[in-house]
């Protein structure tokens, strides 16, 4: 019985998460006021959880309205167009019929950067992905919004499945002899498209990270390459380096 056990005890199973419903009559009626307060808190998690659940349903049933009858569906996005330093990635994720999402399987950008990482791997796990890396060379050469497109097309190149169906963040299409459906706010909306997001941003992110190590004087292992103070002052300071954008403001005033 629950009111045998300490209070520390009760709150071991309730991380645990084994509670079957007379464990959960004896913790509602517990007289203990720190039982009460755990209850209290388990109450919220499991309503989190639900409301969690519920969204997460409606980005997979988003999906499933698109979905081929037989074949596959990819969802895109990229990460990086906005930055002075470093590549566009964009991400191209299938997801597999009947697949549960990771709790908290989001727009990239409503995330902080250890629950992406740890989303990301689980995401890798259960899904067919690729990524399309596009350098700030070529960026320069054909502007931002071709190096995007162009890594969208990488990405869905380089999957082990060609979709049917492509989902993409945004307003443009790419160059890919598929259907594709334009999704405003996609990273909101579509499951793929979350899942997409999340992994083209980790990949930059990584990316950025060992470029850090290279140019430490910029802090790329901080601001990943976007224009914040911090990063404009390192440009007017160090110099320009090989992997900035010659051809964006606040780097070609540098040269």
């Amino acid at each position: 019985m629950l009111r045998d056990k300490s209070i520390k005890d009760i709150e071991k199973i309730l991380l645990q998460g084994l509670l079957s419903p007379g464990m959960v009559r004896a913790l509602r009626n517990d007289p203990r006021k720190g039982v009460n307060k755990l209850y209290q808190r388990w109450c919220q998690k499991q309503q989190q959880d639900k409301e969690e659940q519920e969204r997460l349903a409606k980005l997979l049933a988003f999906d499933a309205g698109y979905l081929p009858a037989n074949g596959f569906l990819a969802g895109v996005d990229e990460a990086g167009r906005g930055p002075l330093a470093g590549p566009v990635v964009a991400a191209a994720v299938i997801l597999p019929t009947g697949v549960t999402l990771p709790l908290g399987t989001d727009d990239s950008k409503r995330l902080n950067a250890p629950k992406r990482e740890y989303i990301a791997k689980q995401i890798k796990h259960l899904a067919f992905w690729a990524v399309g890396v596009i350098p700030p060379q070529i960026i320069d050469e054909i502007n931002i919004h071709q190096a995007t497109l162009r890594a969208m097309e990488t990405a869905l190149s380089t999957l082990c499945e060609v979709p049917e169906i492509i989902l993409i963040d945004g307003i443009h299409t790419c160059r890919f002899p598929s259907a594709q459906i334009k999704v405003v706010k996609g990273d909101q909306k579509s499951a793929a498209i979350a899942c997409a997001s999340i992994i083209a941003k980790v990949e930059r992110d990584s990316i950025m990270r060992k470029y850090s190590q290279i140019y430490p004087q910029y802090g790329f292992d901080r601001h990943f390459g976007y224009p914040t103070e911090e990063h404009r002052k390192a440009v007017i300071k160090y110099g320009v380096s090989s992997i900035h954008r010659c051809s964006f403001s606040g780097v070609k005033e540098c040269l």
